[in-house]
């Protein structure tokens, strides 16, 4: 009685599911277009530059470390705190044509007209494009293989219709947060990477939890069609996604805002993917499952009679 009274008050996702696809098809195709045409504004991880740590004296001025970069030519150059109010951290993409030890002169000079008394040079590193072409590659295959094992995973934990499901609201989770990036010009660096895959584990928990709960509804009330037993599954998981979204959306928003500039991009990028992955959670990976034909058969174990067991014995 109380699986029926359940099911009666289910929320009918499954109403949805079509209109759901087809806004995500959208979100998708734009994020695709905006990152095929004016692709990503990759970070000197990816692209290669000079990366500078100097410490001042007293607390950095920004500002004017930024206008005194721009006075010399330096437009483009990223600076921001590392550490603590005294440590700045200076980086800048490559020149044609002039080397690397000559630009990280060049800013030294800059940043002390911009210092009252010289600042310490801490650290100097080089980024070659050769690495960042590396990174880039090992970026991409990083998550090719993430989506490869979890496909596996899950077709092996369910079925082929759920690991389809399942892989392809992934996709769709990775797609439209780089599109984010690619459309608001944000930095794309090693750490928004790592939270891109940090994405991937996130959202296909989530999944597993729904699929677990879909089986579940099967195996105790079998009377229900494959987008009644969904409704259920979801509705009674809704309270645990949105909660756990919920408290690690604060911790993500308190990072973001106070955080500092080198996990902004890390921050933004979770907190995005796990709005948008809670949306796939619930709307994509079983409505698609649904729509390939998934059924009770495909998640209920197969019993095998043994011959002559309902042969009475004389």
């Amino acid at each position: 009685m109380l699986r029926i009274f359940t099911y009666k008050h289910a929320l009918n996702f499954m109403r949805f599911k079509w209109h759901a696809l087809i806004f995500s098809t959208i979100l998708v195709l734009g994020s695709l277009f905006s990152l095929f045409t004016k692709g990503l504004n990759l970070g000197l991880d990816f692209t290669g530059g000079t990366v500078i740590e100097v410490q001042f004296d007293q607390q950095a001025n920004l500002d004017k470390v930024r206008t005194a970069l721009g006075e010399s030519g330096f437009h483009d150059a990223q600076v921001q705190y590392f550490g603590s109010s005294q440590d700045v951290m200076i980086r800048i993409a490559p020149r044609a044509g002039v080397e690397q030890k000559v630009i990280g002169q060049q800013i030294l000079e800059a940043v002390n007209k911009a210092a009252e008394t010289p600042v310490t040079v801490k650290k100097v590193d080089v980024v070659g494009s050769a690495v960042g072409d590396e990174l880039k590659e090992d970026g991409f295959l990083a998550v090719l293989a993430a989506m490869v094992g979890i496909l596996i995973y899950v077709a092996a934990r369910f079925e082929w219709r759920f690991s389809v499901g399942a892989v392809a609201a992934l996709m769709h989770d990775v797609i439209i947060t780089m599109g984010v990036f690619s459309i608001t010009g944000k930095e794309f660096d090693l750490t928004v990477l790592a939270a891109v895959l940090a994405l991937i584990g996130y959202s296909i928990n989530d999944t597993i939890v729904v699929f677990d709960r879909i089986r579940e509804t099967f195996r105790k009330v079998r009377d229900l069609t494959t987008d009644e037993a969904v409704n259920e599954a979801i509705t009674t998981t809704l309270s645990r996604t949105t909660m756990t979204s919920f408290t690690t959306a604060l911790t993500l928003m308190v990072l973001y805002a106070i955080g500092g500039a080198m996990i902004n991009g890390f921050a933004f990028a979770l907190l995005f993917g796990i709005a948008i992955g809670t949306y796939s959670s619930i709307f994509i990976a079983s409505a698609l499952s649904v729509i390939l034909g998934a059924s009770r058969e495909d998640l209920m174990p197969t019993v095998i009679e043994k011959e002559g067991a309902d042969t009475p014995s004389i």
